[in-house]
């Protein structure tokens, strides 16, 4: 059969349902990361138990059969979770030391989309650098020969409750107050995994886009995008409620918006989050990735921790928290890390963990947030169609030598009192500007101007 390698993304397997990834493809991959996960080990597939997990997608039941019978074909064992979001594949494979994971997801994307997210040992991703790039040549060259004589076995497993005790270890949810919460799950994974733990707390819900539905009726399942989040912001504001959190469609990451009804950027959350981190295990390591403002490291600086930049992508933030035992990671993209939970990402402790900070503070996220937005002016990220990256990026180098220049992920230039990373998108012409100023935002607005015109020409 004929596979577009375009299938083959930095973090994941993904395409247009029908069109580049069908059921027939999906047990050609099942059987190719059992492949993958048996090379990486030295080891046989047979020797293999790989959990499944699938989000709402209305393809995903079928892609789902056949993703398992292509794992059973090479004689591993499955753990069919069902249907759940992501972080609670991860959750399973971390917690019951599992050699892999594969969730049939296509995450944030439209409803057109499928795809599966892939994992080994640990819930560490398979990426591009590592496993998909060999998935993929294993599968474009046709060498799969013939499955096993002996098919795996396959085990259903309702991990809910697993899952909602170790949550609980997190927080302590009778310090959480009475307050006003929206909810948008945007027909995603949200209801069915943070719900039951939302409903063991005094807080009045404003349930939006709750119910899973992978036709996505009211808007697609991805926070990031202002169009996505007009709705919960408009909503919170009418409700009076003290807070909104929205999630994307297979729910590990959430995103707030304040009492406001203004969105809270990434890297401010990164810094709350690390504030709660800290108090409930002083002077641990975070880490934060180089798009970040400094708000973070001041913050995590002030309370008592030990701040650490990172290269941009949930396999450098698990490698490296595993390796130095970084009690949490956050990026700006809303993946927030818990060395606790497996290193994973999680749209659900973030969601608690806020909570129980508010309570604790007696304070408005506002409140919380009106320190670090007098102070840090951020650009949030821009991106440019560049034809010639590498050359543009030794052009900036050149212009701003005067600074202060990283090259951990794409270049960083620093300045006392300004500084911005630009990074080259993996999968597309584009390059990605991160500015901030300590100054002002009018400092801000031509800096980002400045460095955007020297991107542009």
């Amino acid at each position: 059969m004929s596979i577009d390698p375009g299938i083959f993304k930095a973090y994941d397997v993904r395409g247009i349902y029908g069109e580049q990834i069908d059921e027939d493809l999906a047990e050609l991959i099942g059987r190719g990361f059992a492949r993958v996960l048996a090379s990486e080990y030295g080891t046989s597939p047979s020797e293999l138990t790989i959990a499944v997990g699938r989000d709402m997608r209305l393809s995903a039941p079928a892609l789902t059969e056949r993703y398992i019978a292509g794992i059973c074909a090479e004689g591993a064992d499955v753990v069919d979770i069902g249907m759940v979001g992501t972080e609670q594949l991860y959750f399973t494979v971390g917690s019951r030391d599992l050699d892999g994971g594969l969730m049939c997801t296509a995450s944030h994307n439209p409803k057109a989309y499928t795809g599966a997210k892939l994992v080994k040992r640990g819930a560490i991703a398979l990426s591009g650098d590592a496993g998909i790039g060999e998935l993929r040549d294993l599968l474009l060259g046709g060498g799969l020969g013939e499955p096993a004589t002996t098919p795996g076995t396959r085990e259903r497993v309702d991990i809910q409750a697993e899952f909602e005790e170790a949550c609980l270890r997190f927080f302590d949810p009778a310090k959480v107050r009475p307050m006003k919460v929206v909810l948008d799950g945007g027909n995603g994974m949200a209801s069915r995994m943070v719900g039951p733990l939302l409903d063991r707390l005094p807080i009045e819900q404003v349930k939006t886009y709750w119910e899973p539905d992978g036709n996505f009726p009211d808007h697609e399942p991805n926070p990031l995008l202002p169009e996505n989040r007009r709705f919960i912001i408009e909503k919170v504001r009418e409700e009076g409620a003290d807070l909104g959190i929205a999630w994307d469609g297979d729910a590990d990451r959430c995103f707030f918006i304040d009492d406001r009804g203004q969105f809270v950027d990434g890297d401010f959350l990164t810094a709350l989050l690390a504030r709660s981190i800290l108090q409930k295990e002083p002077g641990a390591t975070i880490l934060y990735d180089v798009r970040a403002s400094r708000a973070v490291r001041d913050v995590v600086e002030e309370a008592g921790g030990t701040a650490h930049v990172n290269r941009v992508g949930h396999a450098f933030f698990k490698t490296r928290m595993r390796a130095e035992g970084a009690a949490f990671g956050g990026e700006v993209s809303g993946h927030y890390y818990f060395r606790d939970f497996y290193c994973a990402d999680s749209g659900t402790l973030p969601a608690l963990l806020i909570l129980e900070l508010l309570s604790i503070e007696g304070k408005k996220m506002s409140e919380l947030l009106a320190p670090l937005r007098e102070r840090y002016f951020i650009s949030g990220e821009i991106n440019s169609e560049v034809a010639d990256q590498e050359a543009k990026m030794r052009e900036i180098a050149e212009r701003y030598a005067d600074g202060e220049i990283s090259r951990l992920d794409g270049i960083s230039v620093d300045y006392e009192d300004w500084h911005f990373n630009v990074r080259p998108s993996n999968t597309e012409p584009l390059l990605r500007l991160n500015l901030e100023s300590l100054v002002s935002p009018e400092h801000m607005a031509e800096k980002r101007d400045e460095v955007l015109a020297l991107i542009r020409s």
